[in-house]
């Protein structure tokens, strides 16, 4: 399971999804700038309050760090 915590204006939330799109990866867009809930689970998860943070099966991965995702997600990148 991926969940990706963004908002709408981050640039690099959308370059995130735009990749695991063409990559084929499904993944939980969360709107953390429109649900509180979900930006306290993500701080509370990543130590972090800027956005994208994922959170591949339970591995956090903060900001768009491309190297990390492809071999979190065993993929090529």
């Amino acid at each position: 399971m991926v969940k990706v915590y963004s908002t709408p204006t981050c640039p690099y939330c959308h370059t995130l999804k735009a990749f695991l799109k063409e990559k084929g990866v499904e993944f939980q867009d969360i709107d953390v700038s429109q649900d509180e809930k979900a930006l306290n689970e993500m701080i509370d998860k990543s130590g972090q309050m800027g956005v994208p943070v994922s959170d591949i099966d339970g591995q956090i991965v903060i900001g768009f760090d491309r190297e990390k995702i492809c071999q979190l997600l065993k993929i090529e990148c």
